[in-house]
């Protein structure tokens, strides 16, 4: 018998799994026991680092201020937080005051121990912790409620974790949690800080109290701190929100509600080049587009399944249809209707309006249909998360014996695209059955999951596991996209359906004479409109290739006796179908290149009179270079050559 302290010396290592499950170091296992070390910098240790953190967090809280009530405190992506109940929100000023009181928790080395309590127990200790209450009593079903709860209580045991005096042996704090936590505080050392302040609702619901909320992030190390900072302030720097509003491409209108964005004419542009050249693609590829409405009957939801799994991401209801007489009295019944959250119900009644045989496999329907998900206000979060989207929604219907074919054609379609796009870096993530969450048979969701798991590792790409991360129709393989500054984005998703041309009863003639049940794939490529053009916004920063630029060309005089000459350049761009003006304005010349710098215009065309009597233009560049006297149908075939090519160019010489 031994404990995790005494199999491992490395003072790296912050944790141990026991047989699969995450252990504190103070555990005891036994010889027959497979244990592995768990280091800080692993994901796991980073998680227990910054629950650590979140801990002495809340411990500072209540030191500064004793009235303070717990919320909860998970570790999330990159940091962690912690909710609490106080009578007055917290400051910029309360933050430094609690990071002096965290640093000298941590420099005291406080000791976390865990301690199983019953029920009662933990009722007597945390008396005065109302929300802490609440929590017990969903002890081991806390990973099935909303927003972390299962860091207190999701195990099947109840515990408490004891802050220790090393030297006094003393409790001088606790929390209700399952843990694991690091050793002791001082390992949180000082690659830590505290980030933002939010409010937040008790548990997701905006019927409960409204908290506040304290985020931050811990690192092993300062320096990986600081890299960190560097990377988030390069990401506010791209913030799409912030860019929308600089460049002129979206909005979100008080007036229409939150989650609901109106692209303006710039934006539109965008928006239209990145759909043009999908409609493209998928023609080429052998899909046939289709049209869908945005509302309809309840009943079809109830075929698919959606109201019962999906019902509480859908807006409420509208009743219609209902009829009354004279007197007010309902003489028929109303029907309730639906806005969409998936086109899927819809491409299968398509399928099913005529008879199919193997001859029409496999059939590729695409839409570019609108969806309306209903996001708590919480989470809602500029185009990333809306709640009206078009999803690029492509169902395919094919033959349990050509599935594999048409998986790993799709997939390879799907990253071709997203390579068009500019985004090349990228691994894959094969989400699985939700035990309590899904429809259809066991057997065939293994057939369904080998099948992608096949597909996805003959891709060559790295492929990583998300337990249970599945929708309760079917697995996916959903392509996750690092973007330029190395953030992961969820991109397309392919998902193998057994289960809904089961429900919708979809059949096709098989060669022999039968009646088969085709094979259903779920895809999107960008998942929706509104999100991968946040996402492209961010990875470029603004500054798009030439193709997807609003502006592609804007001519610069450097007098105004210059002006017809470049017109005469822009007008045979334009003639080109390039988006080319000239700034007639009165501004400076300096003042006209600032502006359309600032605007991330790719090309500039300057002229002056050694320009205009050779005939040539100046380019000037994103980053400030220049290219001088280049003779204007050169300049002119460059440019089209770079849209052509989907180049994005920056600087001198990428074109």
């Amino acid at each position: 018998m031994a404990d995790g302290f005494e199999l491992f010396t490395d003072r790296s290592v912050v944790a141990m799994r026991v047989n699969g499950e995450l252990k504190d170091l103070a555990t005891t296992v036994t010889p027959t026991d497979v244990v592995e070390p768990v280091t800080i910098g692993s994901p796991d240790g980073l998680g227990i680092l910054r629950h650590s953190a979140a801990h002495v967090l809340a411990q500072a809280v209540q030191t500064v201020n004793p009235a303070a009530r717990l919320g909860i405190g998970p570790p999330v992506t990159d940091g962690f937080y912690y909710d609490f109940d106080v009578e007055e929100a917290f400051t910029p000023e309360d933050v430094k005051s609690l990071e002096k009181a965290m640093d000298r928790i941590i420099r005291q080395g406080q000791r976390f121990v865990r301690r199983v309590v019953t029920d009662d127990q933990a009722r007597e200790e945390l008396a005065t912790e109302p929300y802490k209450l609440e929590l017990i009593g969903l002890k081991g079903g806390a990973a099935e409620t909303a927003d972390n709860e299962s860091v207190e209580v999701g195990g099947a045991e109840l515990t408490i974790y004891d802050n220790v005096d090393p030297k006094t042996g003393e409790t001088v704090w606790k929390d209700l949690c399952r843990g694991p936590h690091l050793p002791n505080t001082r390992m949180i050392g000082n690659g830590y800080s505290l980030t933002r302040l939010a409010a937040a609702y008790w548990r997701g619901s905006e019927k409960n109290p409204q908290l506040q909320r304290i985020y931050g992030t811990a690192w092993p190390t300062k320096d990986e701190l600081r890299a960190y900072q560097a990377r988030q302030e390069e990401a506010a720097k791209r913030d799409h929100r912030k860019l929308g509003a600089e460049l002129d491409l979206f909005s979100f209108p008080e007036e229409i509600g939150s989650g609901l964005p109106v692209f303006h004419p710039k934006g539109g542009i965008i928006r239209q080049e990145m759909e043009n050249y999908s409609r493209k693609r998928h023609t080429e590829a052998g899909y046939d587009f289709v049209y869908t409405p945005h509302i309809t009957k309840s009943n079809l939801f109830e075929t698919s399944g959606h109201l019962d799994w999906y019902a509480d991401g859908m807006f409420p209801p509208m009743k219609l249809d209902a009829e009354y007489d004279a007197d007010g009295h309902m003489t028929r019944q109303g029907v309730d209707y639906y806005l969409k959250p998936m086109n899927c119900p819809f491409h299968n009644l398509i399928f099913r309006s005529s008879g199919r045989s193997y001859r029409d496999l496999p059939m590729r329907l695409f839409e570019f249909g609108s969806v309306y998900r209903y996001e708590k206000s919480g989470v809602v979060h500029g185009l990333t998360r809306v709640r009206g989207m078009t999803q690029d929604d492509a169902h395919i219907y094919t033959t349990r014996e050509g599935m594999k074919d048409e998986l790993t054609g799709t997939l390879n379609f799907v990253l071709k695209l997203l390579a068009d796009y500019g985004l090349e870096d990228y691994y894959l993530e094969l989400s699985t059955k939700d035990p309590k969450k899904f429809v259809g048979t066991d057997e065939a969701w293994a057939e369904a999951t080998d099948t992608l798991r096949e597909v996805a590792e003959a891709s060559g790409l790295e492929l990583v596991a998300d337990p249970g991360g599945a929708a309760f129709y079917g697995p996916k393989i959903s392509v996750q996209a690092r973007d330029a500054i190395g953030r992961t984005w969820q991109m397309s998703t392919i998902q193998l359906d057994f289960n809904l041309p089961k429900r919708f009863d979809l059949e096709y003639t098989a060669p022999d004479g039968s009646r088969q049940r085709p094979v259903m794939i779920h895809r999107a490529l960008f998942g929706s409109i509104e999100r991968f053009f946040a996402v492209l916004t961010e990875h470029y920063a603004g500054a798009f290739p030439v193709w997807l630029s609003p502006v592609q060309v804007v001519g610069i005089p450097v007098s105004e006796q210059y002006g017809p000459y470049l017109d005469e350049i822009v007008g045979r761009l334009r003639a080109a179908g390039v988006r080319a003006e000239v700034d007639h304005s009165d501004d400076r010349m300096q003042k006209k290149i600032r502006n359309h710098t600032k605007a991330k215009v790719p090309f500039q065309l300057i002229v002056g009179e050694d320009d205009r009597d050779n005939g040539a233009v100046s380019f000037r560049f994103r980053d400030g270079t220049q290219d001088n006297g280049v003779p204007a149908d050169e300049a002119i075939r460059r440019i089209i050559a770079a849209i052509e090519t989907r180049a994005q160019v920056t600087t001198q010489g990428q074109i």
